[in-house]
């Protein structure tokens, strides 16, 4: 069930060569970790779902990096932005663009790894935890900074993902190729006047 949506509307823009469309489930709310998250100091997490939603929209314009081995973060190597994200039940699903041509390493790593093998973790910060004593840290606030893609088995949650969207299914083109259609309807509007012109 979907329960909150936010989207960062962009220009479109048929074929970009730098913009490849990215879908991927950033985290779970409200339930534990797998593994503790970068930065708990060793504490599994979970993080609560009205906490997420309220901080859904600090992480509409955030960007999504990778580290070279794929192993865990690195904010500086942004690859990409994060365009949208929603709630679907348990899921916090994000989609957005990939540089796809000044970052063809991380394309060439999503063309050639094995589907299910890559996943995503959340970068945060100002973070509230209920209750710091607890084995299990509970979030109850916080503002997303960024997200890391990263292999799966590296991530705080096991059940993240992150994948290329279909590139024949861009969004942009088929807007692009409907607006062609109705500009080729005017051309031949043009062309049957002037051929009554002549």
């Amino acid at each position: 069930m979907r329960l909150e949506a936010l989207a960062l509307a962009l220009p479109e823009f048929a074929d970009h060569p730098n913009r490849v469309d990215f879908e991927g489930v950033l985290t779970m709310v409200d339930e534990p970790s797998n593994r503790p998250p970068s930065g708990a100091r060793g504490h599994r997490v979970i993080f609560a779902r009205m906490a997420a939603m309220a901080a859904l929209p600090s992480l509409i314009g955030m960007a999504v990096d990778f580290s070279p081995e794929w192993d865990g973060h690195d904010a500086r190597r942004k690859c990409g932005i994060i365009t949208e994200a929603e709630l679907e039940g348990k899921r916090l699903v994000v989609s957005g663009y990939l540089f796809g041509k000044d970052f063809p390493e991380v394309r060439q790593q999503m063309l050639r790894t094995a589907p299910g093998t890559m996943g995503m973790s959340y970068e945060i910060s100002d973070a509230h935890v209920a209750d710091m004593s607890a084995e299990i840290w509970t979030l109850t606030r916080a503002t997303f900074t960024g997200a890391a893609i990263l292999l799966r088995e590296k991530a705080a949650y096991r059940n993240t993902s992150f994948e290329l969207k279909n590139q024949s299914c861009r969004g942009a083109p088929l807007h692009a190729r409907a607006r062609t259609t109705r500009t080729a309807t005017g051309l031949q509007r043009e062309k049957a006047r002037e051929k009554r012109w002549n």
